[in-house]
């Protein structure tokens, strides 16, 4: 993109000048056009001496450039929160910050989007800061561990030499630091406990910050099998922000796709449920567990009611940006002064 966004600008360079030239001759002027292409000139060395200091793509021309609106993504694993970002994942060149509590899934959704950019052909990174990585689960989620390139540093300034090492070369698609907190703690005592961990810098140059919270437990019977997460976009600015998504985290499994792709048909009207009576497609199924192991061992029914959902849901959010009809919210929704912090932010979501 950058390359092509580079010898683009060059191109139009030559066209405008090629234009200056017709327009000075027909006025009859030759001072013209031998202002008009020192100027050009001046602006190509310019641009080059830039672009050779700081790197291709450090400046662009804005309308010749892709919108940042457009920018290519990577699936968090999450169709709910696929559609709660609003361009459906995670922005790719971007950093994106995941924080809540300690066992709250931030680990587990890192490992789903590497999953997912897997599946794309990208090459990941997994920065273990905490020396905690379970290579098992990893796999389990989807994880080719022989294409995941592994890193266990042993001081923040190696950690952070690394990622800015692999960021340069352009080669890596995700690159995961687990966590923050164990590298970049901050310094002294009795400091502020309001911001989240590496201070502010980090929260101010994220484009999308997740807050990740477990809000009760999924149980089998008397077997607790997972735990319900809600996921709150705290940050985004890619779609209008302050959206949650909801879904279940299966203990050695981790997202259960099924289940929010369920609740979501159901709510959109692509399933009925009478019950504890399920319908899809004529066909009646008891119990949503049961719905689940359908849509696990019949692939071309989960597809079809992901497809739906997805032309759906991000075609409506589509609609509302072109229309700049960004709604105040709903009346249970409590409206946030702009002067709020993000963490306030949260704290009045979640009052």
């Amino acid at each position: 993109i950058c390359r092509g966004g580079v010898l683009g600008s060059y191109s139009q360079l030559c066209n405008f000048s090629s234009k200056g030239r017709r327009k000075s001759k027909s006025d009859g002027s030759d001072s013209g056009e031998e202002n008009m292409s020192k100027k050009d000139l001046a602006l190509k060395q310019a641009l080059d001496q830039i672009t050779s200091s700081f790197g291709k793509g450090s400046i662009m021309w804005l309308g010749r450039s892709e919108s940042p609106r457009n920018v290519p993504v990577v699936s968090t694993g999450s169709f709910a929160l696929d559609v709660a970002l609003g361009i459906g994942g995670l922005p790719k060149g971007r950093v994106v910050e995941i924080y809540g509590p300690e066992a709250s899934g931030k680990t587990t959704l890192a490992l789903h989007v590497i999953a997912e950019a897997q599946k794309q052909g990208g090459y990941c990174v997994f920065v273990d800061a905490e020396h905690a990585l379970d290579p098992a689960l990893a796999e389990t989620i989807g994880v080719n561990t022989e294409n995941l390139l592994l890193s266990q540093p042993d001081c923040g300034e190696q950690a952070l030499s690394l990622v800015d090492t692999l960021i340069r070369s352009g080669s890596v698609d995700v690159v995961v630091v687990d966590s923050v907190r164990s590298k970049l703690s901050t310094f002294g005592f009795g400091g502020p406990t309001e911001v989240t961990c590496g201070g502010n810098a980090l929260k101010f140059y994220a484009s999308v910050r997740l807050n990740i919270r477990r809000t009760g437990l999924v149980k089998k019977g008397e077997e607790t099998i997972g735990s319900q997460v809600l996921v709150k976009v705290v940050k985004n600015k890619h779609a209008p922000p302050f959206k949650n998504a909801e879904f279940e985290l299966e203990f050695g499994k981790g997202i259960c796709r099924e289940g929010e792709i369920i609740n979501l048909a159901t709510k959109h009207k692509f399933v009925t449920k009478a019950g504890s009576f399920y319908t899809f497609n004529d066909q009646k199924i008891h119990g949503k567990e049961a719905f689940k192991n359908f849509l696990v061992q019949n692939e071309s029914a989960r597809e079809e009611l992901a497809t739906k959902l997805r032309e759906k849901l991000l075609e409506v959010e589509n609609e509302k940006e072109r229309q700049g009809d960004i709604s105040d919210g709903d009346a249970s929704e409590e409206i946030i002064s702009t002067d709020t912090t993000d963490e306030e932010a949260v704290t009045a979501i979640e009052a």
